[in-house]
């Protein structure tokens, strides 16, 4: 659905009234499609003491053939700032991140990407050295909040040994495809398991749920537009949309209702006939809105069987019984809803919250097969689903975040991609927001 506001606040007429009128002016964001898939440029690197990311960041830049500069210049305006904090450990080490920002962040070009790099603060050796750590974050969420013009701003903790590991989510960080990914941590840790030398998706075996329209459908054409071997799920209602779409981007359509009693035996005898999954993204959800006070069993029974019950179940029998290949990638959709509540979505809510806990909990279980588990929780996506909103809420959706925009389908794919990626091992057990920084349970 078209945002008009913000098209209207960038067109010529637009920008000057609402620049008159002090009203924001949110720039529109630029994705893969718009300025490709590699890493923004030029970078700035600065740190303090002996970082531990140069050489991963050197080898980053250079595969993305970006320039990296050691110095600030007035001259010059850069495409993505980078500090490595992950030495910091009291109030004096965190003054060059200080002075690094303060001289540079007015430098960063509309769409640029700012990302600090700490150490967990689980891993310091003190209280001041965690405190610090933890600090970061504070900080991150602030400049999200400061940097306006669409530039994302990340915090990426790196576990001691894992700097490697890393390479894949700083790509992601530092390139368009996480246009609505900001303000928020995210940990890196030692690899599940060893990553195949071949990057990207080309071959991997994907079955994705609800893959019909919307999110499902964004995930399915970016997994199949980058080589892999994708079967789409839905519903036998959705047959006729499936079919197209098959024929259209050459995935297979598979048509299956989830909650029934053998959905899971079903996928994974699908599973073993295509030599086991490498990735099963769980986008199927409902919704049946309704205050708890009025809300039906059916409506409170259905939302917990399709958007938890069942891809529970079938996750656990796939790994149990075979059905997902070694170095494998588990993703669910969540939703900023399991995060801070909705009126009207108690049902929905408590299942979208459930995916946290049966993340953190399975993460652990899962790397012991070689498995990472992670999820998505979006935030205002325009789809239909959000379309039918009315307006004014729909308008409170768009703008309570640091991009004033709202996302489009193809950011949670984007991110869901990320994390399905052969050499994404080191990230498990993650929540992902794609949301803008909204407001809502920040």
């Amino acid at each position: 659905m078209s945002d008009r506001y913000l098209d209207f606040a960038n067109s010529g007429i637009g920008g000057w009234l609402t620049g008159s009128l002090g009203l924001p002016r949110p720039a529109p964001l630029q994705r893969r499609a718009d300025a490709g898939g590699g890493v923004v440029g030029p970078l700035l690197l600065g740190g303090y003491g002996e970082g531990r990311m140069a050489a991963v960041l050197a080898r980053l830049a250079a595969a993305n053939a970006q320039v990296v500069h050691a110095d600030w210049s007035p001259d010059v305006r850069y495409g993505g700032l980078v500090f490595d904090a992950s030495a910091c450990r009291d109030a004096a080490s965190v003054q060059p991140l200080y002075r690094f920002f303060h001289q540079a962040v007015r430098s960063v070009v509309e769409h640029g990407r700012i990302v600090v790099i700490g150490t967990p603060p689980d891993a310091m050796a003190d209280a001041e050295g965690e405190a610090i750590q933890r600090g970061l974050e504070g900080f991150v969420r602030s400049l999200a909040k400061e940097a306006r013009r669409s530039i994302g701003v990340h915090m990426g903790y790196v576990d001691a040994g894992a700097e490697d590991a890393a390479q894949t989510t700083l790509a992601f960080l530092l390139s368009p495809r996480s246009a609505y990914v900001t303000g928020q941590p995210i940990r890196v840790s030692a690899p599940v398991a060893a990553a195949p030398e071949a990057l990207g998706h080309v071959g991997q075996r994907v079955l994705v749920t609800g893959a019909s329209q919307g999110i499902g459908e964004a995930i399915i054409r970016l997994f199949a537009a980058e080589g892999a071997q994708v079967t789409a799920l839905d519903l036998p209602g959705a047959q006729v949309r499936l079919t197209y779409l098959a024929a259209e981007i050459g995935v297979e359509p598979l048509l299956l209702d989830i909650t029934a009693p053998d959905a899971a035996e079903t996928l994974l005898a699908d599973a073993k006939s295509r030599g086991g999954y490498d990735v099963v993204v769980h986008n199927a959800g409902v919704t049946r809105d309704r205050t708890l006070a009025r809300m039906e069993p059916r409506e409170w029974d259905s939302v917990m069987a399709v958007n938890l019950t069942a891809p529970l179940t079938i996750t656990q029998v796939l790994v149990a019984s075979g059905g997902l290949r070694a170095n494998g990638r588990v993703v669910a959709v969540s939703s900023l809803s399991g995060i801070a509540g909705n009126a009207g979505q108690t049902n929905y809510a408590l299942s979208k919250a459930g995916w946290i806990g049966a993340v953190r909990r399975l993460a652990p279980q899962l790397a012991a097969q070689g498995i990472t588990i992670n999820a998505v929780a979006p935030g205002f996506i325009e789809t239909q689903m959000t379309a039918a909103i009315p307006f004014a809420i729909r308008e409170a959706g768009r703008r309570m975040n640091s991009m004033g925009q709202g996302g489009q389908p193809v950011d949670v794919a984007e991110t869901i991609a990320w994390l399905a990626e052969p050499q994404s091992g080191g990230v498990n057990g993650q929540v992902v927001r794609v949301c803008g920084q909204s407001l809502l349970g920040a």
